[in-house]
């Protein structure tokens, strides 16, 4: 999957970071290799060698690197590393799909306008961490998930698209977070399939799509049902 030119292909290569199982990364790995998006994953990068998504990618053929953060200075040192290998794969975009770490504003602005990042609330709802306890803590009716582009402000880049998921009563921790994860893994592969076909780019600190700055993000709606 990662030895294809984009040239011969047609399609957009794309390096995806993940901190932990990987279960975004399988969506999108799974939709490119099925051809029903136009990417080439050229690598999946982590900063947790044991990551679980580390083990998905190599299954798939697809490379696998980790640039843990210990034996770095600081962040800003530890970016550097990351941003050369993340560029050794020469990505027109790069996915966050689940990579847990803070960038250094030095490293937003390499990849300005061409990184993307999926988050499980409803932005601007619930930023950082917990979402799931947090919705239920402050009995949210509806919950879902948010892909936006990345800024230095965290969690609050354009956004591009939303998939409500409804709060059921009864509902838990892991019950939310598991129509949560369905309906990220059907949004990411979509918002990503936009890019890769040139439909949306970020300008001027905004979202486009189809040629139109997006006032609010496009909402899709029942994700997270079982297909």
């Amino acid at each position: 999957m990662s030895s294809s030119t984009p040239e011969a292909t047609g399609r957009l290569p794309v390096v995806i970071l993940l901190s932990g199982s990987g279960s975004n990364f399988a969506a999108i790995a799974a939709a490119a290799g099925t051809g029903t998006l136009p990417i080439d994953v050229r690598a999946a990068v982590s900063d947790r060698p044991a990551a679980f998504g580390l083990e998905r990618a190599r299954a798939l053929g697809i490379a696998a690197e980790a640039v843990p953060v210990t034996g770095y200075a600081d962040r800003a040192a530890h970016n550097v590393a990351l941003a050369a290998c993340i560029d050794a794969y020469q990505p027109a975009l790069v996915v966050c799909a689940g990579y847990m770490r803070i960038f250094s504003a030095a490293f937003v602005e390499h990849y300005a306008d061409r990184m993307l990042n999926i988050h499980p609330s409803l932005l601007p709802e619930f930023r950082g961490l917990h979402t799931h306890q947090r919705a239920l803590d402050a009995g949210a009716r509806w919950h879902g998930c948010s892909v936006h582009f990345v800024t230095e402000e965290l969690d609050g880049g354009p956004l591009v698209a939303q998939a409500p998921v409804p709060v059921l009563p009864g509902d838990t921790v892991e019950t939310l977070t598991a129509r949560v994860h369905r309906a990220e893994h059907k949004l990411y592969p979509t918002v990503i399939g936009w890019y890769a076909t040139g439909r949306l780019r970020s300008r001027a600190g905004r979202a486009v799509l189809d040629g139109r700055p997006l006032t609010a993000p496009v909402r899709l709606e029942n994700l997270d049902e079982e297909s």
